[in-house]
């Protein structure tokens, strides 16, 4: 799996698929990696309380509601 959903993805049936079979996947859903786990016991110093999606792949990051509030805008409103 590449990281793209398709429906095609949606549709077959395989043993990870929720959508075509009851209850729970063999395997925990989004389970963490290391390098996530490490960030959430150790964050990286920074001010940064908010994030907003790029919409590139990549995020904003902001130390103030007025700061996410205009990244919002320009990033997901496209507004300036």
């Amino acid at each position: 799996f590449d990281g793209n959903l398709r429906k095609v993805d949606l549709q077959t049936d395989t043993a990870f698929n929720t959508y075509t079979r009851k209850g729970l996947p063999p395997t925990p859903i989004s389970m963490p990696g290391k390098a996530a786990l490490f960030a959430a016991v150790q964050p990286a110093p920074t001010k940064a309380l908010y994030f907003v999606a790029r919409g590139d792949g990549s995020s904003a990051f902001s130390a103030t509601l007025s700061e996410h509030n205009r990244a919002v805008n320009q990033f997901q409103r496209k507004r300036q």
